[in-house]
C-alpha cells in the first residue's frame, strides 16, 4: 500500500490530516499564495479553493459509498487538480488566468505519484482526471461535445471524473455555482445515454476506435474496414526504464529503428538538437513501411506530440499501431541510467520527466503498461 493512501479519510470520519499530506506531497506548497480570479475564486487562494474541495468531496455521500480504490483516485486528484495553475498564472488584459492549467497539472500529478510509487493504473486514473477536470462544467456547450466525451472515456471514468467537479464546485466561491453543478448532472446523464459514464465508449473493433479518434467526420458506430498491412510497435518510456530489455526480449527477430543508435552513428550528443537524428529515423522506418515489414521504432516518446508525428507516418502506410509503454520506479530509473555506458545528463532527464506523458487509447490500436525491475 502506497504511503499516500493511508491518509485518505475513511468514511464516516471526514477529517484530512493537512500536515501529513503536505510533507508527503510537497508540490502542494506552491498552492499558497497563488492567486485566483475573484469572479470564479472569491475565496482565495488555491490553496484555499484546494483545501475547500476537499472538503466537499469527503462529505459528498456517492464518494463515502465509493470503493476504497475509488475513493483514493478521487481524493488525489481534488488534492491535485489545481498543482499546475501556480505556473501558469498570469495577469490578462486586467485579469487572472490559469489557461493550460490542467494538462500542467496532470503531468505534475503524475510525477508526483511515481515518485510516491502510487500504482501505474491509479496514477494515471488521477492524472486523466485532472487532465479533463473542467470538462464536465462546459462539454455541452460544445458543438463537438460527442467526440470530446468519446475521447475522454478512454482514460477517465466519467462516474468519478463528474464527483471530482461536483467537488470543484461545491469548493469555490463564485455567483455561477448552481449553473456549474446543473452542468454536471447533465454530463453524467449525457455519458450515461452514451454508455460510457462508468467505462470507455466501445467501438466495433480496436481498428475502428483507431479511425475515429483521426478522423473527425467519422461516425462511433462505423465499422471500419482492417486494411492494415504491418505492425508498427512504438516504445514509450523514460531513458533507462528498459525499452531495449523489452524489444529484445518479446521481438528479438524483429528490425528496430532506435534513436539511440543512430544518434551514435551519427555521433550527436543527446544535448544536442535531435533534428537530423529523428529525419534519419524516420527515413529507416519508411523503407520498413514501404516493404510492408513490421518493425519497432525505439525512443523515449514521451509526448502526446512526438508520438503523434511517428503514429501520422505509421498510419499513411496503414500499419496497426502499437504503443509499448514501460517505465520503472524512480530510484532504479535513476540508478539504472547512472550505470550507462553513456548516461542521459541530469538536466536532460529531467526536462524529459517534465514533460511525460503517458499514452492512452485514442492513439493506437492497442496500449501495454509495462512496469520493469
Amino acid at each position: 500500500m502506497n504511503t499516500l493512501f493511508a491518509h485518505i479519510p475513511t468514511p464516516p470520519s471526514t477529517r484530512i490530516d493537512w500536515l501529513a499530506l503536505r510533507n508527503l506531497l510537497p508540490v502542494l506548497e506552491s498552492l499558497h499564495g497563488c492567486p485566483q480570479d475573484a469572479i470564479h475564486h472569491a475565496e482565495g487562494d488555491v490553496a484555499t479553493h484546494t483545501g475547500m474541495v476537499c472538503d466537499a468531496l469527503v462529505n459528498i455521500p456517492a464518494w463515502q459509498k465509493c470503493t476504497e480504490r475509488d475513493r483514493f483516485v478521487v481524493f488525489a486528484a481534488a488534492l491535485l487538480h489545481d498543482v499546475g495553475k501556480p505556473s501558469r498564472t498570469r495577469m490578462v488584459q486586467g485579469r487572472l488566468t490559469s489557461r493550460g492549467h490542467s494538462h500542467k497539472g496532470e503531468i505534475m500529478a503524475r510525477v508526483a505519484l511515481w515518485e510516491l510509487d502510487v500504482p501505474l493504473f491509479d496514477r494515471e486514473q488521477i492524472a486523466s482526471l485532472i487532465r479533463y477536470h473542467q470538462v464536465p462544467f462546459f462539454l455541452l456547450d460544445r458543438p463537438d461535445s460527442e467526440r470530446v466525451l468519446f475521447r475522454v472515456s478512454q482514460s477517465a471514468r466519467c462516474d468519478l471524473l463528474a464527483m471530482l467537479a461536483e467537488a470543484d464546485a461545491l469548493g469555490r466561491v463564485c455567483s455561477d455555482r448552481q449553473k456549474l453543478l446543473d452542468n454536471i448532472a447533465l454530463f453524467v446523464e449525457y455519458a450515461r445515454e452514451r454508455d460510457c459514464l462508468y467505462g470507455p465508449r466501445l467501438f466495433a473493433s480496436d481498428h475502428s476506435r483507431f479511425q475515429y479518434f483521426r478522423s473527425e467526420a467519422r461516425s462511433p458506430d462505423y465499422d471500419a474496414y482492417d486494411d492494415t498491412r504491418l505492425e508498427a510497435v512504438l516504445m514509450s518510456g523514460l531513458p533507462a526504464s528498459g525499452k531495449d530489455t523489452w524489444t529484445s526480449q518479446n521481438l528479438p527477430a524483429w528490425p528496430v529503428v532506435c534513436l539511440d543508435d543512430v544518434r551514435r552513428q551519427m555521433k550527436i550528443d543527446p544535448a544536442q538538437t535531435q533534428g537530423r537524428v529523428v529525419s534519419r529515423a524516420r527515413e529507416m522506418a519508411r523503407e520498413y513501411l514501404r516493404k510492408a515489414e513490421s518493425f519497432v521504432w525505439n525512443a523515449t516518446n514521451i509526448s502526446r506530440q512526438v508520438r503523434e508525428a511517428c503514429i501520422a507516418l505509421f498510419a499513411d502506410y496503414d500499419a496497426r499501431i502499437r504503443v509499448v509503454h514501460v517505465e520503472l520506479p524512480p530510484d532504479k530509473l535513476y540508478e539504472r541510467n547512472r550505470a550507462r555506458p553513456s548516461p542521459v545528463p541530469d538536466v536532460v532527464l529531467r526536462r524529459l520527466i517534465d514533460r511525460w506523458e503517458v499514452p492512452d487509447l485514442t492513439e493506437a490500436h492497442h496500449v501495454d503498461y509495462i512496469v520493469t525491475e
